[in-house]
């Protein structure tokens, strides 16, 4: 077995501690979801390709959903596409009137990441990156920097064929000219017209000429920019990771605002069934109850439910992965207990003579969690994850004592508060009363 790299082994061990889902060394502890993968994996192939991908990764609380997304995203910048992710709340939505949908917008570019920036922030990379292969292209054939211009807008000009496309081609010719000239200034203004982060037509105009913005209207179309863009760029295509879905669904107090989200993410899903976009992936996270609940959540929309309804031949024993909806099961004892084992080697730097527990320690661990949380005992891996994380750690500072000694009632605790909406909703807390017309929560 290879041996494990300090950054990585400390930024999972970190990340497991603190609750997280790591962003890097996810293969070094994923468990199961062989078949999941692959199906997940023919949906990268196919946008690579030019093709596009929907998909809703649906599962109860505690499931891993949420680990599934990130194992995707690592998965997804290996293949050199462009990777954005965002959580849903209610200040980030897909569809808004009160710029929601901007926010979630400038979430995702703020979290755009690369295979050589993983951790996000990489919109300039990604912009330099493109002139930087333009300019290498002409310079090997013997072109000048006149050639070098006329090929930047010549790439340009293919980018304004798309809805909303002049401006978004004119902002990333005045970066062009900010990386010509070195201003900063210009460089600075054309990446956050690019962020969403123009609040007022005026400003930007002011700053890059452009009469128009990122906005609550045109999300989506900005996102078939960007993967157009990206392309361009020389990657292969854009995924989009959205988590914590429920909340449009529980959490939202509108009918009529639950329905315009529904709407907008319907036109993602027949855009990307009828192949109407290109280099261009969709990976959604949420509960059973948002999809399946008949009243609030997507099963509510006649038009989604019947997109989304499972294969009927399916089931039984019976897998079927072509669906728009994967369908992820809780972890069970088995898992979890490889799981505990996958950590225990990554503390160990992959040296198996460095283990600092046996696994008679795994089991016991395992039992007490089982004796501690019931019926949550399945639903909550992360808590478990996080008390034998810690428990390798204090052995770790202190070698003279017994992992015996540690796994006492207080091993395990039930968390006081929720983590997120998600498994606020998953423990029982009622979603706030539909206002149909906005006037219940009116004030003056």
């Amino acid at each position: 077995m290879a041996e494990i790299k300090r950054r990585e082994r400390d930024a999972v061990l970190q990340s497991l501690q603190a609750g997280l889902v790591p962003r890097v060394g996810l293969h070094l502890i994923q468990v199961g979801r062989k078949d999941e993968v692959s199906a997940v994996l023919n949906d990268l192939e196919r946008i690579e390709q030019g093709g596009a991908a929907f998909r809703i990764v649906m599962g109860r609380f505690g499931s891993g959903k949420s680990f599934f997304l990130n194992l995707v995203r690592t998965l997804a910048l290996q293949k050199r596409m462009v990777v954005v992710q965002a959580d849903m709340s209610m200040e980030r939505r897909i569809h808004a009137s009160g710029g929601q949908a901007r926010a979630l917008f400038s979430e995702l570019m703020k979290n755009l990441a690369t295979k050589a920036k993983p951790d996000g922030g990489a919109l300039r990379n990604l912009c330099e990156g493109w002139i930087s292969g333009i300019q290498n292209q002409v310079k090997a054939s013997g072109g000048s920097d006149e050639e070098v211009k006329r090929r930047i807008f010549e790439d340009l000009r293919e980018l304004q064929d798309c809805v909303g496309g002049f401006e978004f081609a004119e902002v990333l010719s005045k970066y062009y000219d900010g990386h010509v000239t070195g201003s900063d200034a210009l460089q600075g203004a054309a990446l956050r017209w690019l962020r969403g982060e123009y609040t007022t037509k005026t400003d930007a105009r002011t700053d890059l000429g452009v009469r128009r913005i990122i906005g609550d209207e045109n999300f989506y179309d900005s996102l078939k920019l960007v993967a157009a863009f990206s392309v361009k760029a020389g990657y292969t295509a854009l995924l989009v990771n959205m988590d914590e879905m429920v909340v449009l669904s529980h959490r939202l107090p509108s009918a009529r605002a639950r329905q315009t989200n529904y709407e907008a993410l319907l036109t993602l899903l027949n855009d990307c069934l009828q192949g109407t976009v290109r280099n261009l992936g969709f990976l959604l996270a949420g509960t059973d109850e948002f999809v399946e609940d008949k009243r609030r959540g997507l099963y509510s929309y006649e038009a989604l439910r019947s997109r989304l309804a499972e294969n009927r031949f399916a089931g039984q024993g019976v897998k079927d992965f072509s669906g728009p909806v994967l369908r992820l099961q809780n972890l069970s004892a088995e898992d979890l207990f490889v799981l505990l084992r996958n950590i225990r080697h990554v503390h160990a730097f992959g040296d198996e003579t460095k283990y600092i527990v046996p696994d008679e320690a795994l089991v016991a661990v395992l039992k007490k969690a089982s004796e501690t949380l019931g019926a949550d005992y399945y639903k909550t891996p992360r808590d478990i994850v996080r008390s034998f994380v810690g428990l390798l750690s204090v052995l770790e500072q202190n070698p003279g004592r017994d992992w015996r000694s540690f796994l006492g009632d207080d091993f395990v605790a039930k968390p006081d508060k929720p983590a997120s909406a998600e498994e606020e909703i998953a423990k029982g807390a009622p979603p706030p009363e539909d206002a149909e017309h906005g006037l219940e929560t009116f004030k003056l």
